[in-house]
């Protein structure tokens, strides 16, 4: 099954596509997604690729996410998300814990948005948080964007207050990832409180980075963004 997965992602390369990948998720010396190798497939087209395989074994998902072909490693967490939600409950706890033993190979931006709260954030909806703040306190960069990234699921269920912790413990981080990731979080916050989005704002908004600032008041009124903006809240 896995060399079948494999000689589709294959099928669907395109050379094109790839050298605009490695230039898009930064994958050269020096940058955060350094060696990163990318076929140049499109998501849509992984996403059908993993729809072939629903039930992949634990097994050849650790060898496609130990991969180090981009895709592979996609079309595994694909294929986990689409498990996860028709999981049992035994199931859906080996999914959860096998993906925080694999958290560092979720080691780009994509990987990290497109699974975290689907998986991790969905199973902590009704279950203590503690491993959140863990990862957000942890040195490696896609361990703490999956921290934030994974409260998502519990925003959308307006639980606002781990994803509020969170966004504090990672207000002085020094990666843009993070700053975005949080903006991003915050905005999502503020789309079903604005209150409670402001209300964090008001206490962080002069010292938090810029760009998870701009991120964060991105759908204000444009008179409202330049209050913050020019600190004048």
């Amino acid at each position: 099954m896995l060399e079948k997965i494999r000689q589709d992602l294959i099928r669907l390369k395109n050379a094109e596509r790839a050298k605009n990948a490695q230039w898009f998720f930064q994958t050269g010396p020096g940058q955060y997604a350094e060696g990163d190798i990318f076929y140049g497939i499109t998501v849509p087209n992984q996403r059908k690729v993993a729809k072939k395989y629903p039930n992949l074994t634990f097994i050849d998902l650790q060898e496609l996410l130990s991969s180090g072909i981009h895709e592979e490693r996609l079309v595994a967490l694909f294929i986990m998300v689409n498990q996860y939600q028709k999981a049992s409950a035994k199931l859906k706890k080996q999914l959860v814990t096998f993906y925080l033993k694999n958290a560092k190979r979720v080691n780009n931006w994509d990987l990290v948005d497109s699974s975290a709260h689907k998986i991790l954030g969905a199973y902590l909806l009704d279950k203590p948080k503690a491993i959140l703040y863990r990862l957000a306190n942890s040195k490696n960069l896609w361990e703490k964007r999956i921290a934030i990234i994974a409260t998502f699921m519990l925003i959308k269920n307006n639980l606002f207050d781990d994803a509020l912790a969170i966004a504090e413990k990672l207000l002085n981080d020094k990666h843009d990832l993070i700053h975005k990731a949080v903006g991003w979080m915050l905005r999502e916050v503020g789309k079903r409180n604005i209150v409670v989005e402001e209300n964090f704002l008001r206490q962080h908004y002069k010292t938090m980075p810029r760009t998870m600032l701009c991120y964060a008041i991105e759908k204000f009124p444009p008179y409202r963004r330049v209050q913050y903006l020019k600190g004048l809240i």
